[in-house]
């Protein structure tokens, strides 16, 4: 029955696109290009802002997880604002606000003032990718839908391909600043153009669609307690009165936001989306991609910048591997992804992207291009294949009143995968660096010359202190050389439970039930 419909919709499909809509969208791709770039564009030159801003290496990673964390409360509410206000006019106010926000960014002169302003543009981001897929079956009959998604998915996939290296070129040759100003001009462009080309009822259509604020506020509060708990775990101990507390509030809000939404006339997220078991797999997956995802994202610049020492610039040319394969390996995951099962294309790319990350787990202090760049075209070639199959299988069986919130559902997994993930990563780093540190340290008083030779103490220096006492001189010129070579294996445990997470997640496929036609037909519809 549902393919008949879908073939009565393709034939009773009057409109016609014209170049009001091809331009109003293409401009709505740039907001959307804008807001993916952002992630990729910052990552190469953490160190650079850490540095900067004098901030610690530690607190480096709340540039990019409050973006993230600002873009899960946004994607479930961005339904809610579309029906309210209107498609149009919601992305002119997200675009506005991201590109104010990427101004505030880029005059922050302190810490907590860039992460504020990284809250607001994550909010905006988060805004701007439904807004586009959405204004997809919005403007274009189904006959011109294929060649819109395309643009998009051009635009999705060329904005982690050019991020590394456009990052690190402005850093380089400008200062970090830039990364966030070069976004003042096409928001404007994108704001004003959208706002005077696309006209009509599809993008101006409103509704008194109603919005669970308390929902929205337990999912905020407790991504947040979650955050902030995985923050402090390896500084004040597990065990930790505030620890406890946070990831206490969290589970509390967690449960919370579950109990409100199920019994919720107007859910903020169609939970009950999870009752199809093909579903709650991709979406287990989809999460498990976003760890391993913006966890490889981070972990390259943070180890090329902490431990190798390279410029933002250098950072960026050893990155753009893996969004040169990926963009190389689309067409063939398009391709393979019309033609195969979802099951065993999704076993396919998510055991080659472990291959990909449990390669990068035998890293030294001296690891350079060379050594990083197989793993990198590893990762980049499985990305797709980790994207498009588990997107058709876990929406495949949905009912068609819920593929547009579960579709919602399943891309903010993803996103919340990378926000938890990047905690995750981050704890584990300082964790075992902290141990490794205190075993080197060890190793020094016990006056063992390879330790001190491996560290970079130079052989006679080491030899000619080796037994007297170590004046407070010598610590400070001995605690870089420790804290660096402790960051190495740190790392490399980081990429293990990244390869070990993603290992796990491809024996989910067994699990998964076959679709059939009429399903597949569905989810194309």
């Amino acid at each position: 029955m549902r393919v008949e419909n879908t073939a009565t919709l393709a034939t009773t499909d009057t409109r016609v696109a014209g170049a009001r809509e091809w331009t109003g969208f293409v401009l709505m791709c740039l907001g959307m290009f804008m807001a993916i770039l952002d992630i990729q564009i910052v990552a190469t030159s953490l160190p650079a802002i850490q540095t900067a801003l004098g901030i610690s290496p530690d607190q480096m990673i709340w540039i990019q997880t409050a973006y993230l964390t600002a873009e899960i409360v946004a994607i479930p509410l961005t339904g809610y604002l579309a029906s309210r206000f209107g498609m149009r006019w919601l992305f002119v106010a997200a675009v506005s606000v991201f590109t104010v926000a990427s101004i505030g960014c880029a005059e922050s002169s302190a810490f907590e003032q860039l992460i504020a302003w990284r809250i607001v543009q994550g909010f905006a981001g988060g805004a701007l990718i439904p807004a586009v897929f959405a204004a997809v079956f919005l403007l274009f009959p189904e006959r011109s839908q294929g060649v819109a998604t395309t643009i998009a998915g051009v635009a999705a996939v060329l904005a982690p391909t050019v991020g590394p290296i456009v990052g690190g070129w402005i850093t380089q040759s400008y200062s970090w600043h830039w990364l966030f100003r070069i976004n003042i001009v096409p928001g404007i462009v994108a704001a004003i153009g959208v706002a005077i080309v696309l006209r009509g009822r599809a993008v101006e259509q409103q509704s008194r669609r109603a919005i669970d604020v308390l929902a929205l506020a337990l999912l905020a509060a407790g991504l947040t307690a979650l955050q902030l708990g995985l923050k402090d775990a390896p500084g004040m101990g597990w065990g930790a009165p505030q620890v406890l507390g946070l990831m206490a509030l969290s589970g509390g809000c967690t449960v919370g936001f579950i109990w409100r939404t199920l019994g919720s006339p107007s859910p903020l997220v169609e939970l009950r989306c999870f009752a199809d078991r093909n579903f709650t797999i991709g979406c287990v997956l989809s999460f498990l991609l976003g760890f391993g995802l913006f966890g490889s994202t981070y972990l390259m610049p943070f180890f090329l910048g902490l431990v190798r020492e390279l410029g933002p610039l250098e950072i960026g040319q050893i990155m753009l591997v893996t969004g040169v394969t990926q963009l190389l390996t689309a067409p063939i995951a398009v391709y393979c992804e019309r033609r195969f099962d979802p099951r065993w294309l999704t076993a396919f790319g998510f055991a080659l992207f472990a291959v990909g990350l449990l390669m990068s787990t035998g890293q030294t202090a001296e690891t350079d291009f060379e050594e990083m760049f197989l793993p990198q075209m590893v990762r980049g070639a499985a990305i797709m294949f980790c994207l498009l199959p588990p997107t058709r299988m876990a929406l495949g069986r949905l009912p068609e009143r819920l593929v547009a919130d579960g579709s919602g559902l399943f891309n903010l997994m993803r996103n919340l995968g990378g926000a938890i993930g990047l905690a995750l990563i981050d704890t584990t780093i300082f964790t075992r660096a902290a141990t490794e540190g205190d075993k080197i340290a060890a190793q020094l008083r016990a006056g063992d010359v390879t330790t001190a030779v491996r560290i970079g103490i130079p052989r006679e220096a080491f030899l000619e202190q080796r037994g007297q006492p170590i004046d407070e001189f010598a610590i400070e010129l001995i605690r870089p050389l420790v804290e660096r070579a402790a960051l190495v294996p740190a790392v490399n445990a980081a990429w293990l439970l990244c390869g070990v997470l993603t290992v796990l997640s491809a024996a989910l496929i067994f699990f998964v039930r076959r679709s059939t036609p009429v399903d597949q037909a569905m989810a194309v519809h």
